[in-house]
């Protein structure tokens, strides 16, 4: 009787990567084989017994041998005329083929002896509804499956990996645990779907590892794992098993209410700061970490009243510089500052303190670093194939293809990851604008336009859309925060009413005047007066927060207290003045780490913020004041309840250019809660001028921001009895001593 003979197959690695093994019944008896004999074969004339041809992918391996689960049985298995292929066949039962249980004992070249189960002996990890949903660009969970991933089967644990690679040759898994040898570990093509897998037992947490490909081109690239949950710290580019499922939360009560602390209706105060430069410490780059960072961070912003803190980007970035904007690794927290572990620490003690936690998210753009997304497989797969759709002028950086599924669901993935894995409670979306516009930073012919002839980029209105239709359906309560430097009508209006979708938009048009208008000399303000009020025009149509954040204190523009004019009380006062009036304005409030006492330095990504000036009054003071305003903010729901809606806000005065003063009502639902805001701006006191107010009573004034307290002249406030004398259309008014470049808040008492 003639045995089958093993499947002509191209190449070894297709052998491995396709887990060819036939099993085999016969007539004959058989001897059972004799336990430590490593020659003992079967004739297969001699028993009924299943046989399986079993195959090993062993290339530095000399000799090899099978052995049963418990290493009691054993077989010499044979070379075969691929260089690195043995063969052998064998008792499916004794051996647990079937079950993958059986191992590999070889001698490799340099007469080490190595034990180890067959990676090509365990089913896959993805079905075929995984495989399906990610095509169709619907798996928002895809991240359980592809990447690397702790899994047990039949008792033999290890780690499934698994990439998405259509194009490529071949892919392998190389790390330390092989020597980074580019052939001990190729993967098995899922055709159609283009993803490749492989389940190699014995790994566990902290392996280093990344994906070989041979790309369409024949090229050998190594590759950082897409999915990876950590990776090196830069400049080494590997990815990093690890499992992100063991830490023990402690945030329930936060978590359980979170809608309510993201509340449109409630205050909402962003600190926004950047983890490597908020403070340094004594370590090699001078890089906190998460945990120390928690506690600090979590004092100093109950201190000051912040309802939320804004992280930079902390995905893993090969370039420091970049400030977290060119990231590679989307679903590693980076680890400059520490484990994932450590970062779920971070979140989790900000919850505890009652404090949320926004991470700053890039959907916009990827650098062309080698080890990451860039010609992932030799073909434009993350990005456009078309430079004119592909490339970033302004950041020579590629933009993804929103139109491709398969991008669109790892992006929205992404999104549902930080907020479900990390807790996280917001993502603020960077570079809305770049990503709306096929025409962003382009000249004419530089630019394909969409297949309406517009400029509108079509793709990613899409990817937008089902971006914010996901998460807030995934994730209730969480807020998605739009960087949008344009007109774009309905950033923050809900996709079933023909908006985008996003929670809130940046007033990026209010930041520009506002900060533009007080560079000018007080002299001069007079002139410019609609740069103040022109906000009030289109403040309720779309649900605004107004940023002062770090680009406003980069690239040569000095930080805030530079930009204001006049001698050191007068860059006080204005900034005083600055943000007291962006407090009282409608919208929620964002503020950059550093600004909030008037760091004098430009913000430097490689050094820690002038802690030291805090022992100087100007400082001291104006930090003070920030930490009221937030008080008052938190206190007072005439200025935060109605922040969207137009009835919350009343001009009193809006035209007295030649004064150059606004006064202002703001309003909560009980229309019997309101404030009155008066605000100079010009150095010079306007005693007993009238401000019409809405009746009679008592006025107290609740903050100044020219307070003693706040290193100011201690001009105006104290209470005021409104009188029946018309002003601004108002039976009843007050004589308000307008302080010198300040701000004053009335309430009836």
């Amino acid at each position: 009787m003639n045995l089958p003979t093993p499947l002509d197959i191209q190449s070894a690695e297709n052998i491995i990567a396709g887990r060819v093994r036939a099993t085999y019944e016969y007539a004959d008896p058989v001897a059972d084989p004799v336990a430590g004999d490593e020659d003992v074969g079967f004739d297969p004339r001699r028993n009924p017994h299943h046989q399986t041809l079993v195959s090993a992918w062993l290339p530095t391996a000399k000799d090899v041998w099978i052995y049963n689960a418990s290493e009691t049985v054993s077989m010499k298995m044979k070379p075969t005329d691929k260089p690195g292929l043995f063969e052998v066949r064998c008792s499916t039962s004794l051996f647990e083929v079937d079950l993958g249980k059986y191992k590999f004992r070889y001698i490799d070249q340099d007469d080490n002896t190595m034990t180890i189960h067959d990676p090509y002996a365990f089913e896959p990890l993805l079905t075929d509804l995984d495989l399906h949903l990610f095509n169709e660009g619907t798996h928002l969970e895809i991240y359980q499956r592809l990447g690397a991933h702790r899994r047990t089967v039949e008792d033999v644990t290890g780690v499934n990996f698994a990439v998405w690679a259509p194009n490529a040759q071949d892919v392998c898994v190389v790390g330390d645990f092989n020597g980074w040898n580019k052939s001990s570990h190729p993967m098995k093509k899922r055709v159609p779907s283009g993803i490749w897998e492989l389940f190699i037992p014995d790994l566990s947490d902290n392996e280093i590892y990344k994906f070989s490909v041979t790309d369409c081109h024949g090229n050998r690239v190594e590759k950082s794992d897409p999915f990876g949950f950590a990776a090196e710290l830069p400049p080494r580019t590997a990815s990093i098993v690890k499992d992100i499922d063991s830490y023990q939360w402690a945030d329930n009560d936060w978590m359980a209410n979170r809608e309510s602390h993201n509340s449109l209706d409630g205050p909402i105060s962003v600190y926004e700061l950047h983890p490597g430069s908020w403070r340094t410490d004594d370590s090699e780059n001078g890089w906190m970490n998460y945990r120390e960072l928690a506690h600090q961070v979590a004092d100093y912003c109950n201190e000051m009243g912040f309802t939320h803190i804004e992280l930079m980007p902390i995905t893993e970035h090969p370039y420091t510089g970049s400030w977290g904007y060119q990231t590679v690794g989307y679903f590693a927290p980076t680890s400059r500052y520490g484990t994932p572990d450590d970062f779920m620490y971070f979140v989790d003690h900000c919850h505890q303190r009652g404090l949320g936690v926004i991470i700053d998210w890039v959907p916009a753009h990827f650098p062309k670093d080698a080890h990451g997304l860039a010609k992932f497989d030799g073909t434009a797969l993350f990005e456009h194939a078309d430079p004119r759709q592909g490339e970033h002028p302004d950041w020579d950086t590629l933009i993804f293809n929103y139109s491709r599924t398969e991008v669109a669901n790892f992006l929205i993935a992404n999104a549902i990851f930080w907020l479900k894995k990390y807790h996280i409670d917001g993502l603020r979306v960077d570079a809305v604008a770049s990503m709306l516009y096929l025409d962003y930073s382009r000249k004419e012919g530089q630019w394909v336009p969409n297949e309406h002839g517009g400029r509108e980029n079509l793709g990613a209105i899409d990817f937008m859309k089902r971006l914010n239709t996901h998460v807030h359906a995934e994730c209730p309560g969480v807020l998605t925060i739009a960087e949008e430097s344009t007109a774009w009508g309905g950033v923050s209006k809900p996709v079933d009413q023909g908006g985008l979708g996003f929670s809130i938009k940046w007033n990026m048009g209010w930041m520009n005047d506002s900060l533009r208008y007080f560079q000018k000399e007080p002299v001069h303000r007079k002139y410019h007066h609609d740069e103040l009020t022109f906000s009030l025009i289109y403040a309720f149509t779309e649900n605004f927060m107004l940023p002062f954040s770090h680009d406003e204190v980069v690239h040569g523009k000095g930080s805030l207290a530079e930009q204001m004019p006049g001698d050191v009380w007068q860059k006080f006062a204005n900034l005083r003045l600055l943000y007291s009036y962006m407090w009282a304005h409608p919208g929620k409030k964002l503020m950059f780490m550093g600004c909030e006492w008037g760091q004098w330095n430009e913000w430097d990504c490689d050094a820690g913020l002038q802690w030291d000036l805090l022992q100087w009054d100007d400082h001291k003071g104006l930090k003070q004041m920030v930490a009221d305003l937030n008080r008052i903010y938190r206190e007072q729901p005439a200025l935060h309840q109605l922040d969207f809606h137009s009835e919350g806000f009343e001009w009193i005065d809006s035209m007295s250019r030649d004064a150059t003063v606004l006064a202002w009502i703001r309003k909560a639902r009980n229309p019997d809660d309101f404030l009155v805001v008066c605000s100079n701006f010009t150095p010079f006191v306007h005693r007993g001028y009238r401000i019409g107010v809405p009746g009679p009573g008592k006025y107290n004034a609740i903050f100044n921001s020219d307070s003693e307290y706040y290193a100011g002249s201690n001009v105006g406030a104290g209470s005021l009895d409104a009188e029946q004398i018309e002003a601004q259309g108002k039976a009843w008014s007050i004589a308000v001593d307008f302080p010198p470049l300040g701000t004053i808040i009335y309430k009836p008492a």
